[in-house]
């Protein structure tokens, strides 16, 4: 998968600092550069070009609201999430109108952004897979059919991450040939033991199947596949 380059507009460089170290979590993601204004957001959008765009709404020189459609007009393929104080109907119609990926009210709950992020994540995944566009891919890309979310009160075993079952998961369904987890562990930058611990409780709860295949030389590798 190609990495994620991402780009933080904000105002208060604590809170950037903050969103910075939530996203170098995920092994997906480059943050390319930080902005404390409107001039400066359209500088790094022209120097990165990044995949997406975080977005405050208050900066000293403009409203990030009013970004929007110079951003649209001259970045039309930066995806955007808003995170931002401003709770006024108007800048969250705005933001809808000019396609903003998501909304997030400050001060940010760090379980609810790593669930955006990795929302994101997948629908990047999807987009730049090659995949064959069918109604399946439709319903994934447009959140029809969305992962089950596994909550910290289902009693996930021990050593297993919720954040890190969704990135195994991600990984499978964007695959149509089976992945090993080695392949696995590859995608979401984890070992092949950790990427095999997350893919056998999914097959122990019958979230994935898993069949033996044999290589070229014959060793047999173990594949795993999405129900």
């Amino acid at each position: 998968m190609t990495r994620i380059k991402v780009a933080i507009a904000e105002d208060d460089f604590r809170v950037a600092d903050i969103h910075e170290k939530f996203l170098t979590k995920f092994n997906e993601i480059d943050v390319v550069g930080k902005s404390l204004n409107g001039d400066q957001t359209l500088q790094i959008l022209t120097d990165k070009t990044p995949d997406l765009l975080i977005l405050d709404v208050y900066m000293p020189d403009m409203l990030g609201s009013d970004l929007l459609p110079i951003i649209r007009d001259r970045f039309p393929r930066v995806s955007i999430i808003m995170i931002t104080a401003a709770t006024d109907k108007v800048f969250l119609e705005k933001a809808l109108s000019y396609g903003v990926e998501n909304y997030l009210i400050k001060p940010v709950n760090r379980e609810r952004f790593d669930e955006v992020i990795l929302e994101y994540i997948k629908k990047h995944s999807l987009l730049t897979s090659q995949q064959n566009v069918d109604q399946n891919y439709v319903d994934l890309l447009f959140g029809n059919k969305r992962i089950e979310k596994v909550g910290r009160g289902t009693g996930l075993p021990k050593g297993i991450d919720e954040i890190t079952l969704g990135k195994v998961k991600n990984a499978l369904l964007i695959n149509n040939q089976g992945l090993s987890a080695e392949e696995v562990g590859k995608e979401i930058g984890a070992s092949r033991i950790t990427a095999r611990r997350y893919l056998e409780y999914l097959s122990s709860i019958k979230e994935v199947k898993a069949e033996v295949v044999y290589g070229i030389v014959g060793r047999p590798e173990r594949k795993y596949y999405p129900v």
